[in-house]
């Protein structure tokens, strides 16, 4: 097994999505990695996560505002993203054009556990929602 295959738990359709809706990878964030369009910002967040846990480098760079966007992404071998809490949010909606999110990313690091807690901001650019970067404290 190549070290990107297993990056990819989550590819196969069937599978659990990792940002804990409950449905599964195919119905749920693997339709927005394969190019459809998020309908809110809190969805964006969740399927940015989800790209994170399955090592969609590419989509995470789709979604990423281009005033922010790195160049690249590399992942880290040794750190696997496990669960998605989401605490709250502003905005963000159908109709709207910026909202925040605020979660807790819970992640395992060589084995150790650990969390990212982050308040986000989301924009729409060329009508779709993108991540622009984490509200300073």
């Amino acid at each position: 097994m190549s070290r990107r295959d297993r990056r990819r738990p989550a590819t196969d359709p069937a599978a659990p999505c990792p940002c804990g809706l409950g449905g599964s990878y195919g119905e749920c964030c693997g339709r927005l990695h394969a190019g459809q369009a998020a309908p809110t910002a809190e969805s964006l967040m969740r399927s940015r996560f989800s790209a994170f846990a399955v090592g969609d480098a590419p989509y995470l760079l789709r979604s990423w505002h281009s005033s922010t966007r790195p160049a690249s992404l590399e992942f880290d071998e040794e750190l696997s993203w496990v669960r998605l809490d989401v605490l709250g949010r502003t905005g963000g909606g159908l109709f709207e054009a910026e909202g925040t999110v605020e979660f807790r990313a819970h992640y395992r690091d060589g084995g150790r556990p650990g969390d990212l807690h982050e308040h986000s901001r989301f924009l729409r650019e060329d009508g779709r929602w993108v991540y622009l970067g984490p509200i300073a404290p």
